[in-house]
């Protein structure tokens, strides 16, 4: 990640445009991942407007950047570890790579906002030198710990120039869930093209802006998340700073991902995949190669407001007890955005450690370690990662014990039932 910014904070972070239009105003809203210790519960807490905007030039969903990106991510509560899934995930990646790319001893991998080092550790244990890099102390730390190498900075153009004048250059260069977190975009994207080598490979994997219309993922918007990509906008992007994407990955994660496959532009061993060309057209007919595409996604925001609200209201009417599973930076958005606090949602438990004893932001919701549901046995349990319900429905299978009903919100209000 870089914290350099753009130029106006009133035009498009890639192309410049001042011609950007409302796509879903969520109100005002704290930083998502600013978890309160108590003796800062009485303090003034700031809140930003979360209003995504798209820009009719480029169709680049944005949010502006109105807190620097040094103070969301130089102390950062998301630990990518604490999911099975997603490690999972993470393993699969680094073994599909090794093997299409015929990585190796001789080989130099490279992950931009690494964390803790979840995913670069399979390198290592294959002996493939890797580096990561890590603007957040604290997570960076972990992976240090853990034998992976980090470097404690934003990525950019600076970075990788210094990276290459130490006859460093990737051969893989890979960022999951990091582009969408860049406020400076051509920053990012230009030092990429510094960094990777020649014939080298980089993997991007972001949350499908098509997904989060077509299943309601209005909660994965927060201030952590300046852009939301269409592979359209991304493959402008790739080609403005001499890359080009050749092959394109669907992916469960995060609601429906995409992971896109880019190289230097003038990379002719490369051939365009077939997933590639599907995509392009799956685009296409959705309609979202075009501006009109983006249209009445507010009305369908403010209907999954108004059935949770009414569901949390009749159950608290019933003397009902409510307790919600894991406090994600996406938990946030909608408990903010619905105004919930521990009138409607008593608590909030994580498995992250770092988040125990700790509240939600604006909510002021406390946060407890899992074992809190068996101490006071809610009726309701409200699953915040819904793109983890599954996972987290297995985790909770105990709960039917006594009987506990496991709820999630979106795409829309729905009973888990079937996996209790």
């Amino acid at each position: 990640m870089t914290d350099t910014k753009t130029a106006s904070p009133a035009s498009c972070r890639f192309c410049g445009s001042t011609d950007l239009h409302t796509f879903v105003d969520l109100g005002m809203s704290p930083l998502c991942e600013t978890y309160l210790t108590a003796d800062q519960l009485d303090r003034m807490e700031p809140f930003y407007p979360l209003t995504v905007r798209i820009c009719r030039a480029c169709l680049l969903v944005q949010l502006r950047d109105y807190v620097d990106a040094q103070e969301i991510f130089e102390e950062y509560a998301y630990f990518s570890s604490y999911s099975d899934s997603w490690l999972a995930h993470a393993r699969t990646y680094s073994e599909r790579m090794i093997d299409r790319f015929g990585l190796d001893a001789d080989s130099f991998v490279v992950e931009l906002a690494s964390n803790d080092g979840y995913l670069l550790r399979n390198f290592v244990e294959r002996g493939i030198p890797c580096l990561g890099i890590e603007p957040a102390a604290n997570v960076a730390k972990v992976a240090v710990e853990a034998g992976v190498p980090t470097r404690v900075e934003f990525f950019g153009v600076d970075s990788a120039r210094r990276l290459a004048g130490e006859g460093k250059q990737a051969d893989l260069i890979c960022g999951n869930n990091v582009l969408a977190q860049v406020p400076d975009l051509n920053d990012f994207v230009a030092g990429i093209k510094i960094l990777l080598a020649p014939g080298g490979v980089v993997t991007i994997e972001w949350p499908h802006v098509l997904q989060l219309m077509r299943q309601n993922q209005f909660d994965t918007i927060y201030h952590e998340h300046f852009s939301y990509f269409s592979l359209l906008v991304h493959e402008r992007i790739w080609q403005h700073h001499g890359m080009r994407v050749f092959d394109v990955e669907e992916l469960p994660s995060h609601g429906g991902s995409l992971r896109v496959f880019g190289c230097h532009a003038d990379d002719a061993t490369k051939e365009d995949g077939e997933g590639l060309r599907r995509m392009r057209i799956i685009e296409e007919m959705a309609g979202i190669d075009r501006f009109e595409g983006y249209g009445h996604y507010t009305e369908q925001v403010e209907k999954t407001k108004h059935a949770l609200l009414t569901f949390l209201i009749a159950a608290r009417a019933e003397g009902k007890h409510i307790a919600g599973y894991g406090a994600p930076g996406k938990g946030n958005t909608l408990l903010n955005y619905c105004g919930i606090r521990t009138d409607l949602i008593d608590y909030l438990v994580d498995r992250n450690p770092y988040k125990h004893g700790r509240f939600a932001p604006g909510t002021h919701i406390p946060i407890f370690p899992t074992d809190q549901l068996e101490k006071t046995k809610p009726d309701i349990i409200v699953i915040m990662p819904w793109n983890l319900r599954d996972e987290i429905a297995r985790q909770l299978a105990y709960t039917r014990a006594w009987g506990a009903q496991l709820v999630v919100a979106i795409p829309t209000l729905e009973i888990v039932e079937e996996s209790l």
